[in-house]
């Protein structure tokens, strides 16, 4: 700030000055010009030098090499499909045999035992729909499978939830790299949320067998000219209704008490359909929905009205297998099984007319699932059936089994299929 000296404020302070129009001819005047002026030229010289501070070199490149390294990184993080294609949460409607696999869900530092998620992230990652890196931690893709299926265990529709980049023909390059046995036969669109396998309502599994498991027992269990009658059929339905609605289940799963609450399952269809001749032998379709399966469930379900039809148990038997008494039931082969279809009613209520979001149903691809069955998933069934006789020697074991007296300790260890549900 510039000061003026004392002299300076006294002629400013005159009463010349303060008339200036007038006092500009006058001595005063002159006299306050020349103080001025040298005041300036005083306050010029005690000012101190202006100093200019530079940034160092270093520390404007830091910034900006840090900017341009953070560029980079984030250039060489994203792979060219990344930048191209956006990254969004899916699901995926698969349809897969099961045989040869050791059920649907991945078993990490296992590659002996293959899985049917082993072959669909690999064909994932060279597809180009995630990163390398997402098949060591599936996590890290939101993955979800809606049902784990059991060794063996086939799927036409089950459904896999999952954040991918969508690629074009996104299908057809999945399914390069899949085996025929495995296809990836849609994909929907769904909230960034949604979980496959807790926004569930109801499952629906298929059960394919010879008809010959419903032949009397003491009849040849191997007979392929065996016809189931209309008599029969009915007595089986009869006593699949019996496992409709809400149930204690404890016996028909492994390690689970009479008083878990989550032994407790709804069941809401279970019947047999009418027979059907392949390759000389007859066989029949047992659908079952409920809101969900335990593991083996469906298959001890079936396991002991078998055992009642050929008359190795009392029909009591099933009343008492769904109380807190321990039951010993068998369990049929795993060979027949089959995930047709998962139910999202909740969810198709919610979001399915938000104009954002489609239902998940899959209306569209109901051809391509009934060509994918009778292609892979019922040929194999039945050959597997001809050729190895699973049916037959599970019946075989029937007569070991103590329908009458509680089956202590029987099911009190984990069975050697593994630790997928039905």
């Amino acid at each position: 700030m510039l000061r003026f000296p004392p002299q300076l404020l006294h002629v400013l302070n005159s009463p010349c000055f303060k008339s200036a129009p007038a006092a500009r001819g006058c001595c005063q005047f002159e006299k306050l010009r020349g103080i001025f002026v040298r005041s300036r030229m005083m306050a010029e010289e005690q000012k101190p030098p202006q100093i200019t501070v530079l940034k160092r070199a270093s520390d404007s490149s830091a910034v900006e090499n840090d900017h341009q390294v953070k560029k980079l990184k984030t250039d060489d993080d994203q792979t060219a499909d990344e930048k191209r294609f956006p990254k969004r949460k899916v699901v995926l409607l698969m349809a897969y045999s099961g045989k040869g696999y050791y059920g649907m869900q991945r078993n990490p530092g296992n590659s002996q035992f293959k899985t049917i998620e082993d072959e669909l992230v690999t064909a994932l990652i060279k597809a180009g729909c995630i990163p390398e890196n997402h098949g060591e931690d599936m996590k890290k893709m939101s993955f979800q499978r809606c049902a784990r299926t059991d060794k063996g265990v086939s799927a036409a529709g089950q459904v896999v939830s999952l954040k991918l980049w969508l690629i074009e023909d996104i299908l057809d390059k999945i399914n390069t790299h899949l085996p025929a046995q495995i296809r990836v036969l849609g994909y929907k669109r769904v909230t960034g949320g949604f979980n496959s396998k807790n926004n569930c309502d109801a499952r629906t599994y298929s059960y394919t067998l010879p008809t010959v498991a419903f032949s009397p027992k003491d009849s040849d269990q191997e007979d392929t000219s065996f016809r189931l009658d209309t008599e029969t059929l009915q007595k089986v339905n009869r006593l699949f209704s019996l496992y409709k609605g809400t149930h204690n289940f404890h016996n028909f799963t492994s390690q689970k008490g009479p008083r878990d609450p989550s032994a407790k399952r709804y069941i809401t269809q279970m019947s047999c359909g009418e027979p059907f001749v392949r390759q000389g032998a007859e066989f029949t379709v047992i659908m079952v929905r409920g809101q969900s399966f335990m593991m083996h469930q469906i298959r001890k379900m079936i396991g002991l009205v078998i055992a009642v039809v050929k008359g190795y148990a009392r029909e009591e038997v099933i009343e008492r297998s769904l109380g807190e008494e321990k039951v010993d039931v068998p369990k049929a082969p795993g060979l027949g099984l089959v995930l047709e279809r998962v139910h999202f009613d909740r969810y198709n209520k919610r979001f399915g007319g938000d104009g954002l979001h489609e239902t998940l149903e899959w209306t569209q691809e109901e051809d391509a699932i009934a060509a994918f069955k009778e292609a892979h998933i019922y040929p194999s069934i039945v050959e597997t059936e001809g050729q190895e006789k699973s049916m037959v020697s599970w019946m075989a074991t029937l007569p070991i089994h103590d329908f009458e007296a509680t089956a202590t300790g029987k099911q009190e260890h984990k069975d050697e299929d593994g630790n997928a549900s039905d």
